[in-house]
């Protein structure tokens, strides 16, 4: 349960609030709301591709006991940024993007050591579903060590379209999966690159692995056949570093 603070309640308010640019991890509304001022939360919602829930009104009497007309919303303790807006602020600023795909991590604590270790390791932008992972909440915020409030995430409706944009963009898309031969060093990580890591249950989609530019493994050993999506990621990253600056 989220603290107090960090919601906030009622129609009216949660539509000023994002008129005014603040973001939120998750509204949930009411199931049976219907009027104009629902329609026009709707639209504002929509326009700004927040997560929505639509839940019983006993989900959201657990958040308050206040008048909060069906419609309680989670305040993001980040700004989200979107990759129309990073990928070209990038290149202007002559970097050499290396961009983060997480495919459905739910696991928060992973969420946020992997934030971790990608500001650490020259990461210059996290993609995340807008659905189907990990909210950016306290405990990844604490997970992360401060990592959020350097690195930027961009929340994304469709993964499969935000890969695309990025080969559109001169960046090269690397899926990190066991379902290959070839290792990760013999891919040529000196471009503009995004690395795609997937959640440990289901691993990464298969349409994001099929327009993929490359599908890389992490070279294993031992008897047991896979890493934590954590250790994972850190290991690609460090790939990718030891690359760019032999």
């Amino acid at each position: 349960m989220n603290k107090k603070s960090d919601i906030i309640y009622g129609i009216r308010t949660v539509i000023e609030a994002v008129k005014s640019g603040q973001h939120m991890e998750r509204v949930f509304i009411q199931k049976s709301l219907k009027g104009d001022l629902y329609k026009e939360l709707m639209i504002e919602l929509h326009q700004t591709s927040t997560p929505i829930s639509k839940v019983p009104v006993e989900r959201i009497n657990k958040f308050t006991k206040k008048n909060h007309q069906g419609v309680v919303a989670l305040i993001s303790p980040v700004q989200y940024h979107t990759l129309e807006h990073l990928v070209p602020k990038l290149y202007e600023e002559g970097k050499n993007p290396l961009i983060l795909i997480l495919d459905e991590i739910t696991d928060i604590r992973n969420f946020g050591a992997i934030a971790r270790t990608a500001e650490c390791l020259g990461v210059h932008g996290i993609v995340i579903p807008s659905r189907g992972g990990a909210q950016i909440n306290e405990d990844a915020v604490k997970t992360s060590a401060g990592a959020f409030n350097y690195l930027p995430v961009c929340r994304e409706k469709n993964l499969l379209d935000a890969a695309r944009f990025l080969q559109e963009s001169g960046i090269n898309i690397v899926s990190c999966s066991e379902k290959t031969k070839t290792t990760l060093d013999k891919v040529n990580f000196i471009g503009p690159t995004a690395i795609i890591m997937g959640s440990e249950e289901s691993g990464i989609s298969e349409e994001l692995i099929q327009i993929s530019n490359e599908v890389a493994k992490v070279p294993l050993t031992g008897a047991i056949e896979s890493l934590n999506v954590g250790v994972a990621a850190g290991m690609a990253l460090y790939e990718v570093q030891r690359q760019r600056t032999d």
